[in-house]
C-alpha cells in the first residue's frame, strides 16, 4: 500500500494516467483527434454502465481488470469509426483516467 491506497489501485492508476497522457498526445494530431474521442465516448458510456456513477477506486480498479476484453467487444459491436483496434488500450486507459475523478474516494 502506498499512503493507505491498496497497490492495485495505485498501480491501475499509473496506468491510466499515462495512458492519458499518450491519448491527449494523439488527439493533438488533427487527423486522428475525431476518431479518438468517439473511441473514447464509446468506451466511457459503456464504463458508466458497467460501474455505474456511484463508485469507489478499488470498484473502478477491479473493472479494469477485464476491461480490455469488454471494450474489445463494446468497440467491435459499436466502433462508431474505422482503426480503433490500434489505439484501443491508450483510449481504455483515458477513459478510466477520466471516469475515475468522480469515485468517492477519488484523490488527486
Amino acid at each position: 500500500m502506498i499512503a493507505g491506497v491498496p497497490e492495485n489501485v495505485e498501480v491501475a492508476r499509473q496506468q491510466w494516467r499515462e495512458g492519458y497522457r499518450r491519448f491527449q498526445t494523439l488527439a493533438d494530431e488533427p487527423a486522428s483527434r475525431d476518431r479518438l474521442y468517439l473511441e473514447l465516448e464509446a468506451i466511457s458510456d459503456e464504463l458508466r454502465r458497467r460501474i455505474g456513477q456511484t463508485f469507489t477506486m478499488t470498484e473502478a480498479a477491479e473493472a479494469y481488470r477485464d476491461a480490455e476484453h469488454w471494450a474489445t467487444e463494446t468497440m467491435a459491436e459499436r466502433a462508431p469509426v474505422r482503426g480503433w483496434p490500434r489505439d484501443l488500450v491508450i483510449v481504455l486507459d483515458a477513459a478510466f483516467c477520466l471516469y475515475a475523478r468522480a469515485a468517492v474516494d477519488y484523490r488527486p
